[in-house]
């Protein structure tokens, strides 16, 4: 079954459009250099709206260790997505302290091969998910999916990177774990409700048929 995670939400309208929606994930963006970006205490009260069925990921940037526990302790995030240039000897000692699973982020660009990512892919990971991104995180610009036909993404692969209504058909063909929005689901900056809706319904669609 596929999964979908709208990424980015920062306003209580957000979270009313995802509770509607019922994706499997939502993200809140906690990289101050995102226009999408999130302090801990809106994080805490968009949290506290959000249906209970969907899981909050925590995206960070080389962030304080420290600073991603207490998210977790506290129960505002569930999921620590890395996007930064972390260390394997970082994740590590984050995985001591914290039990939360890990999403590591693989920015791809146009040319990305098959054979070097299939390597990348099948090598033995410090954490529970790898994300496949654009080279440029929430640009919208999609990398060259091309590259990923032959690989099996169905365990643990989150597929982000310009996905849209316009091309999310495309996407799940890829079948990988989850596809992951962000401005794919806003209009003029901000999270549309009718593309969450629509986005969602596709990906429920995908697997009816």
């Amino acid at each position: 079954m596929p999964k979908i995670k709208i990424c980015g939400l920062f306003r209580e309208q957000d979270i009313e459009f995802a509770n509607e929606a019922k994706p499997n994930f939502i993200g809140f963006v906690f990289a101050k250099k995102s226009k999408r970006y999130i302090d801990f205490k809106q994080a805490e009260n968009l949290r506290k709206n959000l249906a209970k069925e969907i899981t909050p990921v925590g995206v960070f940037v080389n962030a304080k260790i420290d600073d991603i526990i207490s998210l977790h302790k506290n129960g505002i995030i569930d999921i620590v997505q890395l996007h930064g240039s972390e260390t394997d000897e970082y994740i590590e000692e984050l995985k001591n302290k914290c039990k939360a699973k890990i999403i590591r982020a693989l920015n791809l660009d146009k040319n990305s091969q098959l054979g070097a990512l299939n390597s990348q892919l099948c090598t033995p990971q410090l954490c529970n998910y790898t994300l496949l991104d654009a080279q440029s995180p929430g640009s919208g610009h999609a990398f060259n999916w091309e590259s990923l036909r032959g690989i099996d993404l169905s365990k643990n692969i989150f597929l982000a990177g310009g996905v849209n209504l316009g091309n999310i058909k495309e996407a799940l063909k890829l079948n990988s774990f989850a596809v992951d929005v962000s401005s794919g689901a806003e209009t003029d900056g901000v999270k549309d409700r009718e593309k969450i809706l629509s986005l969602v319904k596709e990906v429920n669609t995908c697997f009816l048929t």
